[in-house]
């Protein structure tokens, strides 16, 4: 599972420093905000996408291994929601970095 975190945060550091001399200072983060200035963040705030993708990854392979060593229903759960977590977190950062570009 490992592999697909890595090759994740190659694609989205790939499309960050493509799409970088051409990004706004501001760019539309926040989308449960109301339509505005509520809605948008600093340049800066993009890479804590990956920060929360590595963090939520490595949470759940820490607490599948510690509390559940030997139940391979739960650990299939995490690695099933692991994946999930790439995928979506992954299409988010390029689907924002694309459009504001």
């Amino acid at each position: 599972m490992e592999p697909y975190l890595i090759g994740a945060n190659i694609v989205m550091i790939v499309a960050f420093v493509l799409k970088f001399p051409t990004l706004p200072p501001q760019i539309p983060l926040f989308y449960s905000k109301p339509w505005g200035e509520d809605r948008v963040g600093e340049l800066w705030m993009i890479v804590l996408l990956p920060f929360i993708l590595n963090i939520f990854f490595f949470m759940n392979l820490f607490f599948a291994r510690k509390f559940f060593p030997e139940n391979t229903f739960i650990r299939k759960i995490v690695e099933y929601f692991n994946l999930f977590l790439i995928i979506t977190l992954t299409l988010i950062f390029i689907k924002i970095v694309f459009s504001v570009s």
